[in-house]
């Protein structure tokens, strides 16, 4: 470590350290980490401080995680296309990743602000919600809060949130999800999303806030999602054909 580092706090140090030696080349993108017990070894000091040190390269991006498996080098972020409406389990397959959930809450709320907007319904309506957590094999994601129209809430209620994609359930209904307008920011996660998303509370997240229609113009879902930053990049193509790319300023509603 170098002298400029005194001053950092000791597991601030080692992760610099360890950053340094990642982007020198000697550990390639993929490859696995040292183990806990062999850094310790290394740098002469406690388990605890490495696993500080882990936390703040994987809030960082640098480094990902999964339960039971030595830490890895990420390789960059996942890429999702903006030019087609695919669910999160399909692009997580696509991307040869396994996707999984984990439910956080589900039930009836009244519409506030942008859901009420969005779907079409007055304020203090119910419409059925779902919050879950998402991850790409074992490692959280996203953070998914989707609000739908009171009709679909039996169906919903009827799916395992855990295990299966809501897009494809509804799709064996004949509910088919066919156009989306999607909106895009940059925020900074709060101290709870930060736990959820194993990050540290104030990092980077983007926000996509979804409209989603059938082939008839009916709305289908809100869904407001937070994606770990260092996880995925956005492609957004367009013509002078078709358009201009709208921008406005945001505020953080939900």
């Amino acid at each position: 470590m170098t002298k400029g580092e005194d001053s950092l706090p000791l597991y601030r140090s080692i992760a610099t350290d360890i950053q340094t030696a990642i982007e020198r080349g000697d550990f390639a993108d993929g490859s696995t980490m040292p183990s806990e017990n062999e850094l310790t070894v290394t740098y002469g000091v406690s388990r605890g401080t490495i696993r500080q040190a882990f936390a703040f390269l994987r809030s960082t991006g640098v480094v990902s995680s999964r339960r039971g498996a030595r830490r890895q080098i990420r390789s960059g972020p996942r890429v999702q296309s903006m030019s087609e409406l695919v669910s999160f389990s399909l692009w997580a397959r696509s991307l040869g990743e396994t996707p999984s959930s984990r439910t956080l809450s589900v039930g009836a709320v009244p519409a506030s602000g942008v859901v009420a907007d969005k779907l079409g319904v007055p304020e203090g309506a119910n419409v059925f919600h779902t919050h879950r957590l998402r991850l790409l094999s074992d490692v959280p994601t996203m953070l998914e809060s989707t609000y739908y129209p009171e009709s679909l809430a039996p169906l919903i209620a009827a799916i395992d949130l855990d295990t299966q994609s809501i897009t494809d359930r509804l799709g064996d209904h004949g509910i088919v999800f066919a156009d989306a307008e999607h909106a895009i920011a940059a925020v900074a996660a709060t101290s709870g999303e930060a736990e959820l998303l194993g990050l540290a509370p104030g990092a980077p997240l983007l926000r996509t806030i979804r409209r989603t229609t059938n082939p008839l113009g009916e709305v289908l879902e809100c869904s407001i999602d937070l994606y770990a930053a260092e996880s995925v990049a956005f492609v957004v193509r367009n013509s002078l054909a078709a358009g201009g790319t709208s921008r406005v300023g945001s505020r953080r509603d939900t």
